[in-house]
């Protein structure tokens, strides 16, 4: 059900992120960014129909980031979401990952999973190179949650 995200996966990742980006949850992704970056997402697929997405970034020797993760509101509360973040700290393990981060605005789901809440200023400031290019810049209102991964 959970498989690493294809070029022809694009196009459906776009629009389920770009649905929760429209209610100011997510920030949109453009195609040219998706493709970039495209071996960072996975989704999650039953019947031949994504129900949702999430991406692992890595951004140092021990830290990485789940980003972009988005389950189609038909498919939400059924632990889609879980899965996937359950797969991306497995895949996180596999690379020699430490720590996982997120900024969201989901902060009780991310703390069912084990994540806890932390001052943004803890993140390292490569970190903050994409939120440069975030609407939102600098008055971010999203929450930032880290965990640390057992090996």
């Amino acid at each position: 059900m959970i498989r690493q995200a294809t070029t022809g996966d694009v196009k459906t990742i776009q629009s389920t992120l770009e649905y929760y980006a429209r209610e100011g949850l997510l920030l949109p992704r453009s195609l040219s960014d998706l493709y970039d970056h495209l071996r960072d997402f996975i989704v999650y697929e039953k019947s031949g129909e994504i129900f949702g997405v999430s991406a692992l970034h890595v951004c140092g020797e021990d830290l990485g980031e789940i980003r972009s993760l988005a389950v189609l509101p038909p498919h939400t509360k059924r632990g889609i979401g879980r899965e996937l973040v359950h797969d991306c700290e497995k895949e996180a393990v596999k690379l020699g990952l430490k720590r996982l981060f997120t900024l969201t605005y989901q902060e009780s789901f991310f703390a069912g999973s084990g994540f806890q809440t932390i001052d943004k200023s803890q993140l390292p400031h490569k970190v903050w190179g994409d939120c440069l290019k975030c609407a939102k810049f600098p008055d971010c209102d999203e929450i930032a949650m880290i965990k640390t991964l057992t090996v």
